[in-house]
């Protein structure tokens, strides 16, 4: 959740340092350091770059937000649901997600593809 919080930022500004990401945190705030270490796990992963101003650096995305979501929703659907898009379907059909007309609409974007 934290780390998309901050994505969102970067996405919204384009470009901050963590004192600026901080700042659009809401109440309570976490800590600079909290922040600086999200960033610094996002990096990692190569969906954040910088660049250096001596000892400060300033925050990009690497990534759009589409390919970010598609990486999350892939994470996700591996995590809870052992990789099978029909059980995410399943589930949403079951718990009333999702009605038949939006499972239509989807069967029909898939043939149209």
């Amino acid at each position: 959740m934290a780390e998309e919080q901050v994505m969102q930022i970067l996405w919204n500004r384009e470009k901050a340092f963590v004192k600026d990401i901080l700042e659009e945190f809401p109440e309570p705030k976490p800590a600079y350091n909290t922040v600086s270490t999200i960033i610094r796990i996002l990096e990692k992963k190569g969906f954040v770059g910088h660049k250096a101003f001596g000892k400060t650096h300033e925050y990009f995305s690497l990534i759009d937000k589409k390919d970010y979501a598609r990486n999350h929703f892939r994470s996700f659907v591996k995590d809870y649901f052992g990789n099978s898009f029909s059980d995410v379907v399943s589930f949403l059909v079951k718990d009333k997600d999702m009605s038949v007309s939006d499972l239509e609409e989807i069967l029909s974007e898939i043939k149209n593809q």
